[in-house]
């Protein structure tokens, strides 16, 4: 990794329709239209076998998620590969997008899973709870102060459960 200007990859995911699973692609909007330099953004409804190219050019990679229960506003930890238990090129999870991108282009990515947690997700509609909003505004500011810092908070650390 290069310590002075790393390349980062932020990948938002979830299901937009699906009221606070749509929080992953919700901070991918928010980071397309920021003034923070030096991101690579994606946004999508679920993870594919086909993120690990994206994943293996990068230094560091941070995967955006809903969290159905845990820590609020968000939580954030470090996640190395694991090698999915049953494969399906329909949805895998970060951890197996990592091992694919070890394994087919030798990547040594750093990554990290922010899960913003959220209230409402059995329900059809566009939009976030009023908490899950507050929430990703914390996640936001978490993003702009590790940009702020260079990313160097994120060359040794370990889990913020």
């Amino acid at each position: 990794m290069n310590p002075e200007m790393p390349k980062i990859l932020i990948i938002g995911y979830g299901n937009p329709a699906r009221c606070d699973d749509g929080l992953g692609p919700a901070l991918a909007a928010k980071l397309e239209v920021s003034s923070i330099r030096g991101i690579t953004v994606e946004s999508d409804y679920q993870l594919t076998v086909e993120d690990a190219h994206d994943v293996a050019k990068h230094d560091i990679v941070i995967f955006a998620d809903a969290a159905i229960r845990g820590k609020e506003p968000f939580s954030f930890h470090e996640i190395l590969p694991q090698s999915p238990m049953s494969f399906s090129t329909h949805s895998v999870s970060p951890e197996a997008v990592l091992s694919f991108a070890q394994n087919m282009f030798h990547s040594r990515v750093r990554a990290y899973m922010l899960g913003i947690r959220g209230y409402e997700f059995n329900r059809f509609k566009e939009r976030l709870s009023e908490d899950a909003e507050r929430n990703l505004e914390e996640a936001f500011a978490f993003i702009q102060h590790l940009s702020a810092s260079g990313w160097a908070a994120l060359a040794g650390r370990g889990s913020n459960d």
